[in-house]
């Protein structure tokens, strides 16, 4: 079972080499890839400026897998990634990445899709967001 978290922010270098990676795949006709980045949210007139992000280590990593084979079964794929920050993340910074590959773009598309929603509603990731005025509260999935 592989961990899926990274401590701090992701670097865009971990993008461009998984990416580098898939060229040999010859098999792959189509990749799909979400970026999650840190939004500096305005709420109750205070600035989010980063989001610390807390995690059932073994429990997510577990699910996380288990999700993954489901949507690489379901959707034929060649290969499926996932890599979440862990720790103080700032705004503008990426935090969440998803890469899948397959013979066609629209499995893809569909199983990038589908894997970012079920991770974000069935694995046990908790984001904290700070506020540049001092304070926090704890964000909702959505």
């Amino acid at each position: 079972m592989k961990n899926i978290f990274k401590q701090g922010a992701l670097s865009p270098t971990l993008m461009a080499e998984s990416i580098a990676k898939h060229q040999v795949k010859t098999q792959i006709g189509g990749h799909s890839i979400f970026l999650g980045q840190v939004r500096a949210d305005v709420i109750d007139d205070k600035t989010v400026s980063a989001i610390e992000f807390t995690a059932y280590e073994a429990m997510a990593n577990e699910k996380a897998a288990e999700i993954r084979e489901e949507i690489i079964v379901k959707y034929g794929l060649s290969c499926a990634h996932i890599h979440h920050s862990l720790g103080k993340i700032k705004s503008g910074e990426l935090c969440f990445f998803v890469f899948t590959s397959a013979p066609h773009r629209k499995a893809a598309i569909q199983a990038c899709d589908e894997m970012v929603d079920r991770i974000k509603k069935e694995v046990p990731i908790f984001g904290k967001e700070l506020f540049e005025e001092g304070g926090h509260q704890w964000k909702e999935n959505k």
